[in-house]
């Protein structure tokens, strides 16, 4: 039996290829009028269409008389709760993303991002991945989590950026936040870690603030193109139009102040497992 979370996916929009033209009526002798093309329709999800990337170009599609190679299906079920996309797991039951990458900056270097791809602003950069944001995007609007743009400044008439933000509903907010967190081996013993614990403050020296959220902005789309791909931001300290997660707490519009935390970050090139779950409140202090 197929399963719902699979009926989701073959529903999109974006998957559905387009219904076959009715044929004309062999009685029919005028020639259909030419209409005017039209805009394509907006994308139904807020941040893209779910990293689905771009269009194939007319240079690589096959010559008539070739035959066309088997499309592999973009999901695999694991079992019945999680579900694979590329190098991204994701989790239905308990909403988990995670995916592998790579410590990047264990010293002192100013830090704006967590995580970027390899190809991306790696000398800003606490970890890398390999791992495409086309499959991370997909795995999040699979899971219903809701984009907020909140943390996205407008941008002006002339293209500059303005210092006002978009305005989102309180339950899209709540839905957006995200906790981030860490696995790697060690010793041969599973360690693990809140992405927060791993950054400092270079001013106060404490670690970042574990009550402050990552938040799902989802990105973006530039000519067709999904804009977290293209520059390779995912998930950024200093804020960024283009990452795919932002960080929520004070001095996010600083690049001067956060760096590796000290003896906590392991050695740089050590492999780990970034893990993405629902943002859970602290319980409050007695």
């Amino acid at each position: 039996m197929i399963r719902p979370f699979l009926l989701l996916l073959a529903a999109s929009p974006l998957l559905c290829a387009d219904p076959a033209p009715a044929k004309p009526d062999a009685k029919e002798t005028k020639e259909p009028e030419k209409k005017e093309p039209q805009e394509a329709p907006a994308s139904p999800f807020p941040g893209g269409p779910g990293g689905m990337g771009a269009p194939v170009e007319p240079s690589t599609l096959p010559a008539p008389d070739q035959p066309v190679a088997p499309v592999e299906p973009p999901v695999k079920e694991l079992d019945k709760e999680r579900v694979q996309i590329g190098d991204v797991i994701l989790n239905r039951k308990t909403r988990e993303i995670r995916f592998p990458a790579a410590v990047n900056m264990a010293g002192g270097e100013l830090l704006e991002f967590a995580l970027v791809h390899v190809n991306g602003k790696v000398h800003e950069s606490l970890l890398v991945t390999e791992t495409s944001a086309t499959d991370i995007n997909l795995a999040f609007k699979l899971l219903r989590y809701p984009a907020s743009a909140e943390l996205y400044s407008i941008a002006n008439e002339n293209g500059t950026m303005s210092n006002k933000f978009h305005e989102v509903a309180d339950d899209v907010k709540a839905g957006a936040r995200l906790d981030i967190g860490v696995e790697w081996e060690a010793e041969g013993k599973t360690r693990t870690a809140k992405l927060n614990d791993w950054i400092s403050h270079g001013t106060t020296n404490a670690q970042m603030p574990a009550a402050d959220p990552w938040v799902y902005g989802g990105s973006g789309i530039h000519d067709g193109k999904f804009v977290a791909d293209l520059t390779g931001d995912y998930i950024a300290i200093f804020l960024s139009n283009a990452a795919l997660i932002n960080f929520s707490g004070k001095d996010n519009n600083s690049d001067e102040v956060w760096l590796p935390f000290p003896k906590r970050v392991p050695t740089e090139g050590t492999k780990v497992t970034v893990t993405i779950t629902p943002h859970k409140q602290p319980a409050a202090k007695k």
